[in-house]
């Protein structure tokens, strides 16, 4: 019975060792493939972020160069460009026109590639006088298209993307208008992520990314074909150009994987690619792999450790069948014995009946010891299980808990101090806290799904405080005073809360934006009943809104902040939610100097609330 106890183990753990074998290597690459896979989903989203940011940075200045170039007081210079006094006034107005897009440079060009005008003419160093007729820009524009390139500036050394356009006149083209746009501020919005953008050119050579020190670095092969070609454009200058050591792979699902060597190591990264052909570029998002192989690795190891508790399971069960049967056996055999010897050995005989209750006993004992174990182990998984569950939530539960503590301490020693009301309203904190930390689960289930928020009253001063909390940080970074007049009695308006908030953030946001640097940097927020309706105003003493700009500032994409501080939709959205409310939203020129936004709403009231009897 032992030898075959024997045979049987010796196959299990061969059979144990097998299975975990194919499980640590199929496994390991299907769990691999599996959370590259879930990476390459999130890369994806992240990609397509990034080249919507990108296509709306270069949409936004698209038409710019025609209109400039259209422009009588352009087209008069090219055909007098000897004209001291011309040239003063083109340059000047370059340079306000530069100044109000915040772009980076506007400059005209002769036919034979001399810049004849500039914003920057009274820079050091300036494009007047410079003959860029080598640039790409230049020469597709000259040949009566439409100029596009990206370059590091040979004058300025500073990256920008460059828009061209040709200068009719008369039918004929007699120069091109150049519009650079400054590109630092949107890559300066990748850096701190979990992942890595760059942007290369036709070539492969990397000029937009998180990563300083993989700037004007090459991902293919620098051949003598590629240098000549960037060196003929001189896209970038006098820069120091060097390959970027780069292993390529792939996965089971087709994704790419680069192996990247540096300072820091070599680091594996998952690749998503998307090309923007109408600029010729590539954007990559590089998503490091380390992760999703920990993640693969430490699945296989879990099943690894059960194949290997269920070997020993198995193991000890089949030593407890055979000690089982071996001990039968015995039985058997003594009882044969005592049956043949019953009359002469009755002493051994009830000596063996001792033993074998004993070991009946024993073999109880042991069967209770394997129950307990047994529980012991489907208790140690449920344990676990809700391990991982609490690590999958932790992340969106962490922060609202920390609110919650701070909270109920402060209640705590607020009612020691006696002060019931802020103690009650620290409560009341902890009650919406808890309320958002219950909207996490719904707002998984409504993701999807089209908000239907009903129309009620609303009490304005409910909402301006709620909004003066989410807006305090910007007007702290812009150093400005918000001063809220909404009468003695604030009114109530028949809209939506939530909306009706980010409609305010969104304006006093602008204005914020619109007062930041200023010496006067206040700004107003009243409120006032005018027949049945309400009037809500926000006056700032910024620059205000000029006539040129007055009718587009609610279209989609429209902004007049800089390169990256904005996407054009705040004031979009807000009109749009002001119309679905059935009032109107309106943005002019304070006589007084800035600007001052209206919205106008239906006045309601709140229900009446029953006193208790």
């Amino acid at each position: 019975m032992n030898g075959l106890w024997r045979r049987h183990s010796v196959i299990l753990g061969l059979a144990a060792v097998l299975l975990c074998s194919l499980i640590a290597f199929f496994g390991t690459r299907a769990m691999t493939d599996y959370y590259l896979d879930k990476a390459a989903a999130r890369s994806s989203n992240t990609l397509g972020l990034a080249v919507t940011a990108l296509r709306g940075q270069l949409d936004r200045y698209e038409k710019l160069p025609e209109l400039i170039a259209d422009h009588q007081d352009i087209k008069d210079l090219v055909v007098n460009a000897d004209d001291p006094v011309r040239i003063d006034a083109i340059n000047r107005y370059l340079k306000t026109i530069n100044d109000l897009l915040e772009s980076s440079d506007i400059y005209v060009m002769l036919p034979d590639g001399i810049t004849v005008a500039a914003s920057n003419f009274d820079q050091t160093p300036t494009f007047v006088g410079e003959n860029f007729s080598y640039r790409p820009y230049f020469t597709d524009a000259l040949a009566g298209g439409k100029g596009r390139f990206f370059a590091l500036g040979t004058t300025s050394l500073k990256r920008g993307y460059y828009f061209g356009a040709p200068i009719r006149v008369e039918g004929s083209i007699e120069g091109v208008v150049v519009f650079k746009v400054d590109v630092d501020a949107i890559e300066s919005s990748w850096r701190g992520g979990d992942y890595e953008i760059i942007v290369t050119d036709p070539e492969g050579i990397i000029f937009m990314t998180g990563r300083q020190d993989w700037l004007f670095t090459a991902i293919q092969p620098l051949t003598r074909g590629r240098l000549a070609r960037t060196s003929a454009t001189r896209r970038y200058a006098n820069a120091q150009l060097k390959e970027l050591p780069v292993s390529r792979s792939s996965n089971a699902g087709g994704y790419d994987l680069l192996t990247i060597s540096d300072e820091r190591g070599a680091r594996e990264y998952l690749a998503v690619t998307e090309t923007m052909p109408v600029a010729d570029w590539t954007v990559k998002v590089l998503l490091d792999t380390a992760s999703a192989r920990a993640q693969a690795l430490t699945v296989v190891a879990a099943l690894v450790l059960l194949v290997g508790l269920g070997a020993m399971g198995a193991a000890a069960w089949l030593q407890r069948h055979a000690r089982i049967a071996e001990r039968l056996q015995v039985q058997r055999e003594a009882q044969e014995l005592l049956e043949r010897r019953v009359e002469e050995r009755t002493a051994d005989l009830a000596s063996v009946n001792a033993r074998l209750e004993e070991e009946v006993a024993e073999r109880r004992a042991t069967e209770r010891a394997l129950r307990k174990t047994q529980s012991d182990l489907v208790q140690a998984g449920k344990l676990a299980a809700l391990g991982q569950m609490s690590a999958a939530l932790s992340h969106e539960f962490n922060q609202p808990l920390a609110a919650v503590r701070t909270y109920a301490d402060n209640a705590a020693l607020l009612i020691d101090r006696g002060r019931i009301d802020e103690a009650s309203d620290n409560v009341g904190r902890i009650s919406k806290l808890v309320d958002r930390m219950a909207s996490i689960s719904r707002h998984l289930r409504n993701f999807a799904r089209k908000p239907n928020q009903k129309l009620g009253p609303v009490a304005l001063d409910d909402v301006v405080r709620d909004t003066l909390e989410i807006v305090a940080w910007r007007l702290k970074a812009a150093d400005a005073e918000l001063a809220i007049d909404l009468g003695t009695v604030p009114p109530v308006v028949r809209a939506g809360s939530v909306r009706l908030q980010q409609v305010l953030v969104n304006i006093v946001s602008n204005a914020a934006d619109a007062v930041e640097g200023l010496p006067d940097r206040r700004i107003d927020l009243s409120a006032a009943r005018i027949g049945d309706n309400v009037a809500i105003t926000v006056r700032d003493r910024g620059p205000g809104v000029p006539e040129a700009i007055a009718e587009r500032i609610f279209d989609p994409f429209f902004s007049t902040k800089g390169v990256g501080k904005g996407l054009g939709l705040g004031l979009s959205i807000s009109y749009n939610i002001v119309k679905d409310f059935g009032g109107t939203l309106s943005v002019e020129a304070h006589p007084e100097g800035g600007t001052v936004a209206t919205i106008v709403l239906a006045a309601d009231v709140l229900p009446v609330r029953e006193a208790a009897e």
